[in-house]
């Protein structure tokens, strides 16, 4: 396993997240999309979740609508 920190604004304020991953790298919209889940996964609002088929682009602007704004990946 390979962990990955994930640096972040939510709400303005700064957020660090350590994940883990088997996969050799993460891009910024699947860091995106993790945080979404972690933010809201267990929210009674599904609407928060962008849609299966959205882009990567898609995804980022989902993030940046409910806080999630200035996302790093750091291997």
């Amino acid at each position: 396993m390979r962990h990955v920190t994930v640096e972040y604004l939510f709400n303005g304020e700064p957020r660090t997240h350590l994940f883990e991953f088997k996969q050799p790298q993460l891009p910024v919209h699947e860091a995106a999309m993790h945080l979404l889940q972690l933010h809201f996964g267990d929210g009674e609002n599904s609407l928060i979740m962008p849609n299966a088929d959205a882009t990567p682009a898609q995804i980022l602007e989902q993030a940046e609508r409910v806080g999630l704004t200035q996302i790093q990946v750091d291997d």
